[in-house]
């Protein structure tokens, strides 16, 4: 690295931090943040960490690990939607130190710089940290299991050994026993490539399985106590549902073959994470594939690599998802901090003609793409003030103008405006977009009403258990009652229900008597519609959400 574009990473980092954290208190506007933090909320008012609820009913889909660290930032700090976003972004970080410390084991430190940088700008990356979910925690568990194992594979240390087993363990607890596909699969490709893979049945190695099943343990008994004990309660509409069959088994191999007892997909596409990185890995996607093509062309040609764990716990973990028939967006995040090692070598390393004219192509595509659809947003959005706006095009206009007069070589400045690039589209949603999508959630503004003082005396129902967010944002607890059974429910109590605009449909089709008490406007999707960033067509995309009464 230049020491004059030093300043310039320096900048971006600082900055990509700013991005990263500037949208920790936004308003919830997807369910599963909803859905996470009334589960881990849940935690204090049963006082009980080893079993999960969703309003007050008893909740078997994820495991427990983010759920205990969401618990703990509620405890230190009051429940609300930063204290809920905070872990996350705390793993995150880690992500970034293991990246780093990863990538300087195996290359330089230029190269290990880029990489930090890349997994920082990467697009759904910026996006997981507002929308969070499990994904961040996987990022800094994952890497930091892999560099720890690399480590052990070097030097056998007992500190390697308890921070490789304890960060795979919660990474077990955090998505299941499919994440050992990247870790081991790191391992496995690393000893496969360089002919030792008899050293896997070392001592060393079974002991690190051993330690991992040990650290493991929490989440099995939570299990245990809350299902394998109790056979008469009802999960998925049966009894006898046993905790850890559905950890070991139905909430991965059964999630594979799609079998598992919550079923979102019928059928999978195997090109789908390819087409989808494309977007989610973005603005560093094309320059990945490069470097994919070229890293295996290497291998094909038997030159020898400085390391293959990224290689083989990334493409282990990829080919799995794309054979899967269970397939989401988010679901190759945890893997971006590997992609991003094998991407970085080669903003540095000498590329044939072919590979540079390809290079010069692509490294341009979201310096300026991005930039151009964050205006057109802006333009259709007509937000109600344009200082955000204002302040993000000075700053990064700004830092993209010093980047180009004074940064060289050419590789190096199209890197840092592809950064400068995604944080001014990233800033820009994070200060405006957002801010404005959450307000129009009338899952939020049904809670605050169900909030005032003189609904104290109420009891609370939902009949979706997709609420989450109106569950959270609720200040105390909220039941659940199918809406079959909503014509059942005597009238006369001091009951509220949270009803969205297809069930009051559903109420008026088949005759249900029921009373209005508030409407709220609601903009109904998790997709953003082209429709809905349009000031002037947004009606047509919102509907009401209600609370009613019998």
């Amino acid at each position: 690295m230049n020491n004059n574009n030093k300043p310039f990473y320096l900048i971006l980092f600082v900055l990509a931090l700013v991005v990263n954290f500037i949208g920790i208190g936004i308003d919830f506007f997807s369910d599963d943040p909803g859905l996470y933090a009334s589960i881990s909320r849940a935690l204090i008012y049963k006082q009980d960490l080893l079993q999960l609820f969703s309003y007050n009913a008893n909740w078997l889909d994820k495991p427990h690990f983010p759920f205990w660290a969401i618990f703990v930032s509620f405890k230190l700090f009051g429940v609300s939607v930063w204290a809920y976003r905070l872990p996350a972004l705390l793993f995150f970080l880690l992500s970034l130190l293991y990246t780093y410390l990863f990538a300087r084991r195996f290359y330089t430190k230029e190269i290990a710089v880029t990489a930090v940088l890349i997994v920082m700008t990467a697009q759904h990356v910026l996006l997981s940290n507002v929308d969070v979910r499990a994904e961040p925690y996987l990022m800094g568990l994952i890497i930091g299991s892999i560099y720890h194992i690399a480590r052990l594979y070097e030097r056998y240390t007992l500190a390697d050994l308890l921070l490789a087993t304890l960060l795979t363990a919660c990474a077990i607890m955090t998505k299941g026993i499919f994440v050992i596909v990247a870790i081991y699969g790191a391992l496995l490709g690393q000893l496969i490539f360089q002919k030792k893979f008899t050293d896997l049945f070392k001592a060393k190695w079974w002991l690190l399985f051993l330690a991992t099943f040990i650290f493991t343990l929490p989440e099995l008994y939570s299990l245990y106590v809350q299902f394998d004990m109790h056979p008469e309660k009802i999960v998925f509409g049966r009894h006898n549902v046993s905790g850890i069959r559905w950890f070991l088994w139905d909430s991965q191999f059964g999630r594979f073959v799609n079998s598992g007892p919550i079923v979102q997909q019928k059928s999978g596409d195997v090109f789908f994470f390819i087409h989808t990185l494309l977007w989610a890995f973005a603005p560093w996607c094309l320059f990945f594939y490069y470097a994919l093509f070229k890293t295996l062309k290497s291998i094909w040609q038997k030159v020898k690599l400085a390391e293959y764990y990224t290689l083989s716990g990334g493409l282990f973990l990829l080919l799995l998802f794309s054979l899967s028939r269970f397939q989401l967006p988010f679901y190759t995040n945890p893997i971006f901090p590997l992609f991003a090692i094998i991407t970085a070598p080669y903003f540095y390393r000498q590329l044939s003609r072919l590979g540079d004219a390809y290079w010069k192509i692509i490294q341009w595509i979201g310096v300026v793409l991005l930039p151009l659809i964050t205006i057109a947003i802006h333009i259709y959005l007509k937000p109600a003030g344009n200082a955000w706006f204002i302040a993000d095009c000075l700053l990064f206009g700004a830092i993209s103008f010093f980047i180009i007069i004074k940064v060289s070589p050419l590789r190096q400045k199209a890197f840092l405006l592809n950064c400068c690039a995604v944080l001014f589209a990233n800033f820009y949603m994070n200060t405006t977009f957002f801010k404005i999508l959450a307000s129009y959630c009338g899952q939020i503004t049904a809670a605050s009403y169900v909030n005032q003082p003189q609904n104290n005396g109420q009891h609370i129902y939902s009949v979706n258990a997709s609420n989450n967010i109106f569950q959270f944002y609720c200040k105390r607890p909220v039941d659940f009652v199918a809406i079959d059974e909503f014509k059942n429910f005597p009238s006369g109590q001091k009951s509220i229900f949270y009803f969205s605009q297809p069930s009051i449909d559903y109420l008026i089709k088949n005759h249900v008597d029921f009373k209005v008490i508030k409407t709220f406007t609601n903009y109904p999707q998790e997709n953003i519609l082209p429709a809905f960033i349009n000031k002037e067509t947004r009606y047509k995309v919102l509907d009401r959400v209600y609370l009613i009464t019998k």
